[in-house]
């Protein structure tokens, strides 16, 4: 066991230990504070403090993490060992910069709760980030901290068994609209027929009519190609359904639809299915049980996993309702407006409540891209956009971290604006799932 000395265990510093230790590296440690203990300790150890206590690995500890409450930090990034590192300490420590500080700003996304200006979301926009700005939203930076940790631990005691993490690959799609035409109901349908008309898109208003008398398949149902790829790459798979209230930016079919909710029930037997909270239940946690409870009734099981549409993300209070109803696996945590690694990190992690400073049971899972993120913000091609996802995908494969990608099934469809990219995502899959 992997002894660690601070001179004062905090909520914080105990939950960073353990995300470095035991989820991402695999090794067991103690914590202590008592010196005596400490010396006497013939193992592996390292001390994280102001002033080393012995010979052991030691860590300077900035004050960070024994600190409460919320407040601005005077951050200066600067480049070592070919990356981006910040909160210096000076060449006594181990490491030029308090690696475990740095991974808790980054992790607990202490910068979310600052003062800062959202989207037209109500987002928290890449470009306000630390890692965009200072140009590492492409590195999942705690993870190769935590490698770099682990080697230092490994030269000064060798003995230390640290197990072999296997890299990971997830492909989850949303579910914003299961099909373009059908199943929307007789108001919907008229709606559709004459706003294609006040457009003049007689294209439209012929392929709603083939779609509708059962001549052409509808266009944004996507599943059978899912399927197989599912099968053909033997793929861990998600899919997060959206089961609000119909609005402006909430459109899937009526969950009364028996055709809607056998499709959920058929893709259930293949993949992991949760819950893609509405735009209009971020506010209201009465709306956001409703919608958990629909899809609960359709499946006859607890649903324990969720996505927030529009990736409306508003710490704590998003997380917080989601601990409320019993969810315990989240995977919003990434950016609308670039790719990347939005925690800095590209493992699940726990999520750690600031305003309450204590470590909850809600599991984080990050994804590093979306396509949509690539064709609207970014302004990628399908042709460039490998260039994009494969430097990703790369990076969590050196750190054997999981891959996460997010898509819809709107947009494999290979069809207008969406020509092209149904051969994207065989590419990501076929590069992702390849170990």
């Amino acid at each position: 066991m992997l002894l660690i000395y601070t001179h004062k265990i905090t909520h914080r510093n105990k939950y960073i230990f353990n995300l470095i230790f035991k989820d991402t590296l695999g090794i067991d440690f103690k914590l202590v504070q008592e010196l005596e203990e400490f010396k006497t300790h013939e193992g592996a150890k390292f001390s994280y403090t102001n002033n080393p206590v012995a010979d052991e690995v030691f860590f300077i500890s900035r004050n960070l993490l024994f600190e409460t409450g919320i407040t601005e930090q005077n951050i200066s990034v600067f480049d070592y060992n070919e990356c981006k590192v910040f909160f210096a300490t000076g060449k006594a420590s181990a490491l030029p910069f308090d690696v475990f500080a740095a991974s808790f700003y980054l992790v607990s996304r202490y910068e979310e709760y600052l003062p800062h200006i959202r989207d037209e979301h109500d987002r928290f926009d890449a470009k306000d980030s630390l890692a965009f700005t200072n140009g590492f939203l492409h590195k999942p930076l705690v993870n190769i901290w935590a490698i770099w940790i682990k080697e230092l631990l490994l030269q000064k005691y060798p003995q230390l068994i640290f197990p072999e993490k296997k890299y990971q690959f997830t492909s989850t799609i949303d579910i914003d609209n299961a099909y373009a035409y059908r199943e929307k109901g007789f108001t919907r349908s008229v709606g559709g027929y004459l706003k294609s008309l006040s457009k003049l898109d007689f294209k439209e208003v012929s392929e709603r009519t083939r779609v509708l008398l059962g001549f052409d398949g509808d266009p944004y149902d996507t599943y059978e190609f899912q399927l197989e790829m599912i099968k053909k790459y033997n793929l861990k798979a998600i899919y997060f359904f959206l089961l609000g209230d119909y609005g402006v930016n909430d459109k899937n079919l009526p969950i009364e639809s028996k055709k809607f909710q056998s499709l959920i029930k058929m893709l259930g037997d293949y993949a992991q299915i949760g819950i893609h909270p509405s735009y209009g239940s971020n506010k209201s946690k009465t709306q956001l049980k409703k919608e958990v409870d629909r899809l609960s009734k359709v499946l006859h099981r607890d649903i324990t996993q969720s996505r927030q549409h529009f990736l409306k993300l508003t710490l704590p209070e998003t997380y917080r309702n989601l601990i409320d109803l019993d969810i315990t696996d989240d995977y919003t945590m990434g950016f609308a407006s670039q790719v990347g690694f939005r925690a800095s990190i590209c493992t699940a992690f726990n999520f750690y409540d600031l305003d309450m400073e204590l470590e909850t049971k809600l599991k984080i899972h990050p994804f590093a891209m979306m396509e949509g993120t690539l064709k609207y913000n970014m302004k990628v091609s399908p042709e460039d956009a490998m260039n994009k996802i494969k430097p990703l995908i790369d990076e969590v494969k050196k750190v054997n971290g999981d891959f996460m990608s997010l898509w819809h099934n709107d947009t494999l469809n290979d069809r207008k604006i969406w020509t092209g990219w149904k051969e994207v995502y065989e590419k990501m899959v076929q590069h992702a799932a390849a170990k």
